[in-house]
């Protein structure tokens, strides 16, 4: 079931592959609610060798005659990630054979792989999901005005790809996507920021995108937040509310910036939670 390369599980009738698109830098200066050297010292007691770095994963949905994408990373922009498309290929899968692309949310990191260098699709023959209310806000030009020239070039990417995807473009409203994955609304990190949920029988997977970005960090702290986060206060409640529901439904978890392995249970701890890689 699994590669040598890739971490995957079955859940019902659909195996998910964690995939990795590469590293960011990043820096611990970016969170709040906790001095920097204290979130250092978590990161080295985890054994993280360079405690600033973001890892992006996607996930690759196989079953029932589909092959879906959820996320598809940088796309190399800047020199960043761009190891998807090589490790879909490693995995025995072309842009052509996607037909679904769900997105978690319209971040740098996160939409980078769906344009070519030339602005064009590259998952020509997907649907693209997205829910509505990140939609509104990357459209929104007031928004657009009030956000950093960093942010700006944000603005521009989301509406580049969702212009170059207006066939294909579905929103989300609820209801599963398709037979057996559900959409779960995770608002905080972006107004619309999403995950996807899959349940048979004793198995239930949540792929919950940016819920954590350095999770050993976010977990032990959840108040803790990032300055990505659009509303930190909603991020918050948010997480909190994740990271006690997959305790309490001991669920296995995906997420956007776990380590490579991709896949996590999340455990009680003595002032919060703490991240538990399965062995694979």
């Amino acid at each position: 079931m699994n590669s040598p390369h890739f971490t995957s599980h079955q859940i019902g009738d659909f195996l998910v592959t964690a995939l990795s698109d590469g590293n960011m830098s990043a820096n611990l200066d970016l969170l709040s609610g906790i001095e920097t050297a204290d979130a250092g010292v978590i990161q080295h007691r985890c054994g993280i060798t360079e405690p600033g770095n973001i890892h992006i994963n996607c996930y690759l949905i196989r079953g029932r005659g589909r092959t879906l994408l959820v996320d598809t990373g940088t796309g190399g922009v800047n020199q960043v990630g761009g190891l998807l498309k090589g490790n879909l290929g490693a995995a025995g899968v072309t842009p052509d054979d996607v037909d679904t692309v769900l997105l978690t949310h319209g971040h740098p990191d996160h939409i980078g792989g769906l344009l070519d260098a030339e602005g064009r699709p590259i998952y020509k023959h997907a649907e693209l999901y997205l829910h509505p209310l990140e939609a509104e806000y990357w459209r929104d030009d007031e928004k657009l005005k009030m956000a950093s020239e960093r942010v700006q070039g944000n603005f521009t990417r989301v509406r580049q790809t969702l212009d170059a995807y207006t066939q294909s473009l579905r929103f989300i409203d609820g209801n599963e996507i398709i037979e057996g994955i559900l959409p779960v609304w995770l608002p905080g990190h972006t107004p619309g920021h999403t995950g996807f949920r899959i349940d048979s029988g004793d198995k239930s997977l949540l792929i919950w995108g940016d819920i954590v970005h350095f999770p050993h960090i976010q977990s032990a702290h959840p108040a803790v937040s990032i300055v990505f986060d659009c509303d930190p206060a909603q991020a918050e409640a948010t997480r909190k509310k994740c990271l006690s529901q997959a305790v309490r439904e001991k669920l296995l978890i995906a997420g956007m910036h776990l380590a490579p392995t991709g896949f996590a249970h999340i455990l009680m701890a003595e002032s919060g939670y703490r991240i538990s890689y399965p062995e694979e």
